[in-house]
C-alpha cells in the first residue's frame, strides 16, 4: 500500500512538473489568468488541477508561405514567402492572452493582408527586380503597424519574398527586353571601340604627316650636299668595285656584274 501510494505521490509530483529549455520561455496559467512572470530555463512546480505552464520558443522562427501577389496591373505574381519572427520574452504573456498559441496564424493574415497593400502600388517586374528589397521592407512595417494594433511582442526579423514567378507572357517579355539590351550594350562597345581605332588612325596619319613635313623643311641643298659628300667618303672607303656617275651633287652607284 506504501508503495502505491509512493508511486502516486511520485506521478503527482511528475505531472506537476514543467521544465524549461534553453531557447524556451515559461507562463503559467491559472484557472485561465496568465502569470506576469516569464520563465527562461530551468524546472516550474505548479498544480496541475488548476494550472499549467504555457511553453513558447524564443528562438528566430520561419513561417513558410507559398502565395499569389496582387501587381499595379492587376497580375497575379507566384512567390514563397518566408516571414522571420521572434517572440519578445517579457510579452510572452500579452501575445498568448491577446492572441492564443495559434499565434502564427495572426501573423500570416496580417502578412496577406500587408502584402495586398504593398504588391498592389508596384509592377509585377518590380518584385522580380532590385526594387525586391524595397517592397519586402514596405510589407514588413505594414505588419508591424497591424500587429502592434493586436498584441505587442511579436518582432519582425524581416520579410523575403523568394522563388519569384512571373506570368509566362511577362517573364517571355522581360527575357527579349533584357537581351535587347544587353545587345544593345554590345553593339555600343562595338562602336566605341571602332571609334577609338578610327581616332587612333587619324592621329597616326598626322604624326607621319608632321614627320614628313619637317624632314622636308629641313632638307636644305646645303644638307643635302653634305650628305652627299658623306655618301662619296663612304663608298670610295668600300673595297668593293664600283661604277660611280655623278653631276657633282647626288651620287647614283652602279654595281659591276660579275
Amino acid at each position: 500500500m506504501k508503495k502505491i501510494l509512493s508511486l502516486s505521490l511520485f506521478s503527482l509530483l511528475l505531472s506537476s512538473c514543467a521544465v524549461i529549455r534553453p531557447g524556451e520561455a515559461g507562463v503559467k496559467q491559472t484557472l485561465g489568468k496568465f502569470s506576469d512572470k516569464v520563465i527562461t530555463q530551468g524546472a516550474v512546480l505548479y498544480n496541475p488541477l488548476v494550472s499549467k505552464v504555457l511553453k513558447e520558443s524564443t528562438q528566430t522562427n520561419n513561417i513558410k508561405l507559398i502565395l499569389s501577389l496582387p501587381s499595379k496591373e492587376g497580375l497575379s505574381v507566384d512567390s514563397e514567402i518566408s516571414i522571420l519572427y521572434r517572440l519578445e520574452k517579457t510579452k510572452i504573456p500579452s501575445v498568448l492572452e491577446n492572441l492564443g498559441q495559434d499565434y502564427e496564424s495572426i501573423i500570416t493574415s496580417v502578412f496577406r493582408s500587408a502584402s495586398s497593400d504593398v504588391c498592389a502600388k508596384f509592377f509585377a517586374k518590380d518584385m522580380h527586380s532590385g526594387m525586391r528589397a524595397q517592397i519586402e521592407e514596405e510589407i514588413k512595417i505594414k505588419m508591424e503597424e497591424n500587429l502592434e494594433k493586436q498584441a505587442d511582442g511579436i518582432e519582425l526579423i524581416g520579410v523575403l519574398m523568394k522563388r519569384i514567378r512571373l506570368p509566362n507572357g511577362l517573364a517571355s517579355s522581360i527575357e527579349q527586353k533584357l537581351q535587347a539590351e544587353q545587345d544593345a550594350m554590345r553593339m555600343e562597345f562595338v562602336l566605341q571601340q571602332a571609334k577609338l581605332e578610327a581616332q587612333r588612325q587619324v592621329i597616326q596619319a598626322e604624326a607621319e604627316r608632321d614627320a614628313q613635313l619637317i624632314l622636308a623643311t629641313g632638307l636644305t641643298p646645303e644638307i643635302i650636299q653634305i650628305k652627299s659628300i658623306e655618301a662619296f667618303r663612304e663608298l670610295s672607303q668600300s673595297p668593293n668595285s664600283k661604277v660611280i656617275v655623278t653631276d657633282g651633287a647626288t651620287p647614283f652607284l652602279i654595281q659591276p656584274q660579275e
